[in-house]
Formats: C-alpha cells, sequence, structure tokens
C-alpha cells in the first residue's frame, strides 16, 4: 500500500560543524556552511487522522531510518528536476500529550538542506516567511489493521469513524516497507491532509474513484453490484452478532455484557454461526422449550406425538 501523508512544520534551522558533517555524507564536494541552507520539517505523527488512519509508534521508527537520504520535491511530481532538498538526518520527537489511540503523541522530525543557489533563493525565502510550510511524505506499509477485530481494515465490515462500545474504528499502518520522497504540498489541493492511495504513480483514491476514472461501464455496474452485495454481508453480520450476543446472555447470566460486546465484534461469520448454535441450545434448555421435529424420524420408525397433544 503506497500513502502519502500531510503535514505542517518547515522552520530553518542552524548549520553547526556536526550537521554539515552529516550533510556532506551526502554531498560529492565538500560543502561549506555558507553554501547551505539546513531546515527542519514535520514528516508524520501517529494521531488518528482526518481518513482514521495513522501510523504506530513502531511505524514511525521505521519509517525514520528510511527517510535519510530521501529527496524533497513538489506535490509528488517524481522527476529529477523536481528535486529540492534532501533529508540528512531524522529524529523520534515525543509529547507530553496523549494521541485519541490512547498513546503517547510523537512525529518524526526530519532536518534536511539544500543549496544556496539562485534556483532556489525564492524557495528559501517562502520557507523563512512561513509561506511553504506544509509537507507531505510518500512511503508504503504492508498492512492496514483495523483498531476493532485486528484485521486487515479492506477485509472486515467495520466502518472508519465508527464507534463499536467505546472503541473507535481507525487503521493502524504498520510494517513500513519503503519511504520514497517528501514533498513541498499546498494546503488548498490537500483538504483532508490524510492518507492519499496511489495506482503507480498516479492518486486513485478509493477503489470506486478508480473503477470510475479507468473502467468500463460493465466495470461500474459491477462495483454497484458489489456495494449492494457488501451493504447486504453488513447488514446479515449486524443482526447475526446481536443474536449472538443476546443468546450469550440470556444462557449465561453472570456474563459481563461489554466483554460479550468486544467478543464478539472480533469473531467472523463461521464462529458466530457456531455460537448462536451452542448458546441457542444452552438459552432453550434453560427456558425448558423443546425443538419440535428438531430431527426426522427414519421411515416405519415409531413417533411420540404427545408434544403435539392439545
Amino acid at each position: 500500500m503506497e500513502i502519502s501523508k500531510e503535514h505542517t512544520g518547515a522552520a530553518a534551522c542552524e548549520t553547526t560543524d556536526e550537521e554539515l558533517a552529516r550533510i556532506n555524507a551526502f554531498a560529492k564536494t565538500a560543502l561549506r556552511p555558507e553554501e547551505v541552507y539546513t531546515f527542519a520539517v514535520k514528516l508524520c505523527d501517529n494521531e488518528v487522522d482526518r481518513d482514521y488512519e495513522r501510523f504506530p509508534r513502531q511505524t514511525l521508527e521505521t519509517l525514520s531510518e528510511m527517510f535519510v537520504g530521501k529527496s524533497g520535491i513538489f506535490d509528488h511530481n517524481w522527476l529529477a528536476s523536481a528535486q529540492t532538498a534532501r533529508i540528512y538526518r531524522t529524529e523520534i520527537v515525543e509529547e507530553a500529550h496523549l494521541t485519541a489511540a490512547g498513546d503517547r503523541y510523537c512525529y518524526i522530525k526530519g532536518y534536511a538542506y539544500m543549496l544556496r543557489s539562485e534556483k532556489n533563493a525564492a524557495l528559501i525565502e517562502e520557507i523563512e516567511g512561513g509561506i511553504k510550510k506544509e509537507v507531505s511524505v510518500g512511503c508504503s506499509v504492508a498492512k492496514s489493521i483495523c483498531s476493532v477485530c485486528g484485521r486487515e481494515i479492506a477485509a472486515c465490515e467495520h466502518e472508519r469513524g465508527q464507534r463499536y462500545g467505546d472503541t473507535l474504528c481507525y487503521a493502524e499502518l504498520t510494517d513500513a516497507m519503503d519511504a520514497y520522497e517528501w514533498s513541498f504540498v499546498a494546503v488548498p489541493a490537500q483538504r483532508q491532509a490524510g492518507v492519499i492511495k496511489r495506482f503507480g504513480q498516479e492518486e486513485c483514491g478509493s477503489l470506486r474513484e478508480l473503477v470510475k476514472r479507468h473502467g468500463s461501464r460493465a466495470q461500474e455496474r459491477e462495483m454497484e453490484r458489489l456495494e449492494r452485495m457488501s451493504l447486504l454481508g453488513r447488514s446479515y453480520l449486524h443482526e447475526l452478532r446481536a443474536e449472538v450476543k443476546r443468546l450469550m446472555l440470556l444462557a449465561e447470566e453472570n456474563l459481563d455484557g461489554a466483554l460479550v460486546e468486544t467478543m464478539a465484534e472480533k469473531l467472523d461469520e463461521p464462529e458466530l454461526r457456531q455460537l448462536k448454535q451452542a448458546y441457542g441450545a444452552k438459552a432453550a434448555k434453560k427456558l425448558g422449550l423443546g425443538a419440535q421435529l428438531a430431527q426426522m424420524p427414519a421411515p416405519g420408525e415409531q413417533t411420540d406425538e404427545s408434544d403435539f397433544c392439545v
């Protein structure tokens, strides 16, 4: 999964001898302090964003190392001519407040340099003046995990942004695979400041948007059919979970309702059906309800029809 995340925070910083030594590790010829301009950028953090996705700290720590040496460009335009600056070191910065997920807030701080040249003069001036502030990272992660059930969020029935009991549903972006670049972006062009899925180097958004732009009319109709089936499936699972919870609490009065709620949300359809059958039988026995015609008699077998006498 290829993603990009926006953040605000480009700020100039001082070029010390130690910083210059780190920069010269990337330069072909040794640069002098007056030849470079250095600044810091807030690349990405562990907060739940407006698309209800987030990088947990472990992912940030992996990405932090991957971003060292990566180029800064504009608007994710992957052209060599668009290269503007380079990250020469990174660090994880932690703050005191907690995220919506309940852990300590932290972010990747990247230190970048660019040459003080006529070409870059206007950009340096815009950074100093606070005009160029927003940056977006391009990277790749292997998994997008649902915070409610722990499964791949594309394969589960939970909706990002919805609450299930006391649990907010969002995607944990884990197992960082690569960091590609970071870009200066214009805020109006990226209103939601969230994850942008990619198809190759092209922004494609959701699967529906991809089909709409690149698919045939027949594929659009198939997409609509699959969406209807998905809604039916989610409705069925919702009703099945509710029935399983009802039967469990009916059969076992001492069970904690919140615990049953949490457990049921994590189970798949086959497991829910088994629990419904088991607890349904247990609840019926507890209430003294007999299952009439539970089993068809064999041909010629004597049957007891006393249950049907009025």
